[in-house]
């Protein structure tokens, strides 16, 4: 792997640190990955959750905290490479890529969904875009779309594997399919892809792979498969600079492999997390109470949902594990100790 540009500035390590929402990846992880010489990230999902008015005005509380919590990315690296994690399934997201803009993003990554309007939300400005992908199919609707309606292409392409955490872009039935020399061959498929638009226009688009990259041995694997560098999330939850409560991270150091299991999101979407008491109670038919509507995801319905995802990860992050959506990657149940930022780049560098 070498290392790539992001504008006019070079990362020191190939790597970027993944986008975890609600309130998991937010300023002080995103910088101090961005000091470690990597690529920092910061979710918006949610973002505000700890304002003052964010039941009153959600929409109000996210917008003010993507300028906050970039400022607090900031004071960590002045000069370091950061960006954000912006979902193209809110309802909010156009208003979120422009606040994005405003608050001085190096680059934007949009998933969990196709992120169709991104050139045309950050147009004019000098921000990197760069969508995430899970099949070579997804990866060819969008670059095509791009290139025909805005006559560009990405700066950077995320390809995010069934080992992911979170939100994944995958049918349930999907999943058991994918071994790992399967899902390889899917890797190599989508560099092909993104290696022709980049030779179109004349660019090298840097390809990084993500889902399941845990330490030094997942990092060669990939970069054997021929990826430019990686996206980790899950090795950031379990370092003192997470952003998430202390629980939380405890949670994936107790978490045994049989904990991890995939979920249903309230929108039909399947996603990995640990099985704690909420999921469990999900799983058996429970419907869960919730709060009034924090008008996070476009397609939901409040009164039809078994559980509300924004109170879920709510609770997780603030520390009510039994309660809360402990989203988690394959392999969280790795963590053994909290360490630092530092010394889990050096880990998957190692």
């Amino acid at each position: 792997m070498k290392n790539f540009m992001i504008g006019h500035k070079l990362t020191r390590i190939p790597l970027i640190q993944g986008g975890m929402g609600v309130g998991i990846s937010l300023g002080r992880l995103a910088g101090s990955v961005a000091k470690e010489g990597g690529i920092g990230i910061i979710s918006t999902a949610q973002i505000g959750y700890r304002e003052d008015d964010f039941d009153a005005d959600p929409a109000g509380a996210n917008l003010r905290a993507i300028g906050s919590e970039m400022k607090k990315a900031r004071a960590i690296s002045p000069d370091g490479i950061i960006g954000y994690n912006v979902m193209t399934a809110l309802k909010e997201h156009a208003a979120h890529i422009k606040a994005a803009v405003k608050a001085g993003a190096d680059i934007i990554i949009s998933g969990a969904g196709l992120p169709t309007d991104l050139p045309a939300l950050t147009e004019g400005s000098s921000v990197k875009i760069a969508p995430i992908v899970s099949t070579d199919k997804s990866a060819n609707v969008i670059l095509k779309y791009w290139d025909r309606k805005y006559r560009r292409t990405a700066d950077l392409v995320v390809i995010e594997g069934p080992e992911a955490g979170g939100h994944l872009g995958f049918k349930k039935e999907e999943l058991s399919g994918y071994t790992p020399q399967a899902y390889g061959e899917e890797i190599r498929r989508i560099i092909r892809t993104v290696k022709r638009y980049g030779e179109k226009y004349g660019v090298d688009i840097p390809v990084v792979a993500a889902g399941g990259i845990y330490d030094s041995s997942d990092v060669k694997r990939v970069m054997e498969l021929g990826a430019d560098g990686v996206q980790v999330a899950t090795r950031f939850v379990t370092t003192e600079e997470c952003d998430a409560d202390i629980k939380y991270k405890e949670a994936y150091i107790h978490a045994s492999q049989e904990d991890i299991q995939i979920v249903k999101s309230p929108v039909g979407m399947p996603g990995r997390a640990i099985l704690n008491p909420l999921m469990k109670r999900v799983a058996e038919g429970v419907k869960i109470p919730h709060s009034p509507c924090h008008r996070c995801l476009a397609k939901c319905s409040p009164a039809d949902i078994p559980y509300c995802i924004t109170d879920g990860l709510i609770n997780a992050v603030k520390g009510n594990v039994d309660e809360g959506l402990l989203f988690c990657g394959a392999k969280a149940w790795r963590a053994e100790k909290i360490d630092t930022v530092r010394e889990a780049v050096q880990e998957l560098f190692a």
